[in-house]
């Protein structure tokens, strides 16, 4: 390199002792200073020198516009510091590193840092935080749960089309229709019953080689007595016939449309081999009919002693309670609470179409619209015009699913005598079909402990005040605050001739008090717990497990101690919410219940329930909060038994109705398939009543089971 050169490099570096003494005479390695500054200082510093830490110089006039980044205007160098021309000879031969280093590299070199100085730093806790006072909190404030909620809540689901429900009819008034004609319909069942046994025998006769008189063993006399048979079960299951086509003609198909159907022309098929000219090789379809219709009757009389009973249930209470099923109360999850009502909406909702039916109705359609089609193609489209009517009986018959009427009405009436005892009434489908997976639980102080179940062992009072007194104060916060306390205090509190005063400024604290300003005087109400929270001194040697403690201007007034008796009926009821996996929520307002109580003196699975923070517990349990209005069931009763059981009932008859629904339309599907394809090669004795009855009785009994289990919980 010539010596101009030199020169001219020189002139441009930056001065180094200057920089260094402006870094406060630090030490700077490699890595910060790249790190630092990664660009060069300027673009006229050859590739073979390194810029060095110090301040940054603005670009040339002519460059300034086309700078990625904005540089800091260069400040002067001090006067008593003059910058140097002369520099190592060293510096200039430093191998640079490439200039693709560059403010991306600084920023995760700062990162790696900042993360390195948190690491050695992330357990040290602040010295300005009294520990011991920490310490103290955390034993004494109970923890709570905190409700995990979405950024983006979810988008309520799209309304469907709701028809005009049915007239809100008194529970009273409806137990009194529904209980007309039960033992009529009852009777009419087990006839139904001796003629499909008459019609069985007539059809086993020749397959058992049973022996019949020669009067009685002619084709076409056994045509017409079969034909006889099922025109007297038609008569006697008119009713139930009569209301499945008037449901077809508002295009409400169901089960008991496509039975009235199969009647129909399983009599025709009937009147049309009795008066053949040539012997009949076959017997028409009226043991299966019969069958049907029995099964129909015996389903429809559930359904109607349901409905009965539970409308005899709800009615026994004027103002009973309203369980309802409300979207997204706790947690971002669909919430089922308790709250005082009236019998509003229950005689409406009890007379909606039940689950099975409003799967029928979309499915029965296609299998009548199903069975004319293959009945023609059969018959007339293989040019066999004569098997049109036996086409017709054969499928309607096959499709005409006995589990139709007791996928829900049988089911519906298990439930019911279940829960009718201890004054529970489901109030039909509609809020029976809301209850989804994945649901909670609201639970008060009165389902854990009703009233009876908490009484006072007794109480003392501090010489320095009246006991009258320290009663009404007491009284009067817990009577402010809604905690299921109120009625015993008040109750004691009028045995003293006493009176309840009035609170100014109350407010529920976490751990597990109240307090509050009553005519001048700081009131403080709460647990042990809170009262050494709140420093009050409490006697030596204490042993009070469960107590209400009341001070007055900071010094301990009162001690009330309570006896909790959790009733026997809690844990069969709690087990049976978490069996269906329904979360309980605690939405207590009773200091002194909480999870840790309720785990140690009664051994409650405290863990696998939901404990909000106070305010938030309020919220929960405010009697003035709205509601939805789809109602699930009316209770006429204390206590967390009939509750539970209500939802357990409704959650179990959703899965058991629909499931019987859909091996009812699977059952008659497959019937279809197999009548269509045995009428299209006229096999007679392969569809014969005998072998349709044992395929139908086959996809009866899941239907029959799960409808008999499923109250068992």
């Amino acid at each position: 390199m010539s010596d101009q050169e030199n020169k001219q490099n020189k002139g441009e570096l930056i001065d180094i002792k200057s920089l260094i003494g402006d870094a406060d005479g630090g030490d700077f390695t490699l890595d910060d200073i790249l790190a630092e500054y990664g660009h060069p200082v300027s673009d006229k510093v050859p590739d073979n020198v390194v810029a060095f830490p110090g301040r940054r110089t603005a670009p040339p006039p002519e460059e300034a516009d086309s700078a990625e980044e904005p540089f800091l205007e260069e400040e002067p160098f001090p006067e008593d510091e003059p910058p140097e021309e002369d520099i190592p000879e060293e510096v200039s031969r430093i191998t640079p590193f490439p200039k693709k280093r560059n403010r991306l590299s600084a920023l995760v070199h700062d990162l790696n840092q900042r993360a390195d100085h948190y690491a050695d730093h992330m357990f040290e806790e602040d010295e300005s935080i009294d520990k011991e006072e920490v310490r103290r909190l955390e034993r004494l404030i109970p923890g709570t749960d905190q409700e995990e909620i979405d950024d983006e809540p979810p988008s309520p689901p799209r309304p469907r089309r709701q028809e005009p429900p049915p007239p809100d009819i008194p529970p009273s008034e409806l137990a009194r229709r529904y209980g007309k004609g039960l033992k009529w319909m009852r009777t009419r069942g087990l006839l139904v019953f001796l003629l499909a046994a008459a019609a069985l025998i007539q059809s086993l006769a020749p397959v058992i080689g049973l022996a019949l008189p020669e009067q009685l063993n002619q084709p076409q006399l056994q045509c017409a007595l079969s034909t006889v048979l099922l025109a007297l079960g038609v008569l006697l299951a008119a009713d139930a016939l009569t209301a499945g086509i008037v449901r077809a003609c508002v295009l409400k198909f169901g089960m008991d449309t496509l039975t009235a159907l199969a009647c129909i022309f399983t009599l025709a098929d009937g009147v049309r081999l009795a008066t053949a000219d040539e012997p009949p090789q076959r017997l028409p379809y009226s043991l299966v009919c019969l069958a049907c219709l029995f099964f129909l009757l015996h389903g429809s009389y559930h359904k109607k002693c349901a409905l009965r009973l539970a409308c005899r249930t709800a009615s026994s209470s004027a103002t009973p309670y309203r369980v309802t099923l409300d979207r997204g109360k706790w947690s971002e999850k669909d919430t089922y609470a308790k709250w005082s009502g009236s019998q509003e909406d229950f005689g409406s909702q009890i007379q909606s179409d039940d689950g099975a039916q409003r799967i029928f109705r979309r499915f029965c359609p296609l299998l009548a619209v199903g069975d004319v089609v293959f009945a023609l193609m059969a018959s007339t489209g293989g040019g066999h015009p004569e098997r049109l009517i036996w086409s017709l009986s054969a499928l309607f018959s096959a499709t005409a699913a006995f589990g139709g009427a007791l996928a829900y009405g049988r089911s519906f009436h298990k439930v019911i005598r279940r829960l009718s005892p201890n004054g529970a009434a489901l109030a039909g489908w509609p809020g029976v079909a809301a209850s989804r997976k994945g649901c909670c639980v609201l639970i008060t102080d009165g389902d854990l402990f009703p009233p009876g179940y908490v009484e006072l062992n007794g109480y003392k009072v501090m010489s320095d005040y009246p006991a009258e007194r320290v009663m009404a104060y007491t009284a009067t916060l817990i009577r402010d605050s809604g905690s299921g306390l109120t009625t015993l205090l008040h109750n004691h509190l009028r045995s003293m001739g006493g009176l309840m005063r009035r609170a100014e400024g109350l407010q529920c604290h976490e751990g597990g008090g109240l307090s509050a300003n009553i005519r001048g005087d700081q009131v403080l109400v709460g647990s042990a717990a809170f009262m050494k929270l709140m420093e009050i001194r409490l006697p030596q040697g204490l042993n009070v497990k469960n107590a209400v403690f009341c001070a007055i201007d900071g010094k301990l007034a009162g001690i009330f101690a309570l006896s909790y008796t959790l009733p026997d009926t809690v844990f069969p009821a709690l087990e049976s919410l978490m069996m269906e996996r329904v979360e309980p929520v605690l939405a207590t307002r009773d200091f002194n219940l909480i999870p840790a109580m309720l785990h140690q003196r009664f051994k409650l699975a405290a863990e696998k329930m939901a404990f909000p923070p106070v305010e938030r517990r309020r919220e929960l349990s405010d009697p003035d909060q709205e509601h939805d209005g789809v109602l699930t069931a009316l209770l006429c009763r204390e206590g967390l038994l009939p509750f539970a059981e209500a939802i357990t009932a409704a959650k179990r008859l959703r899965w058991a109705t629909r499931l019987g629904a859909v091996l009812c339309c699977a059952c008659s599907l497959l019937g279809m398939a197999l009548a269509a394809y045995l009428t299209s090669v006229g096999a007679y004795t392969s569809l014969s009543p005998l072998n349709l009855l044992v395929y139908m009785l086959t996809w009866l009994a899941p239907v029959w089971f799960s409808s008999g289990w499923v109250h068992r919980f």
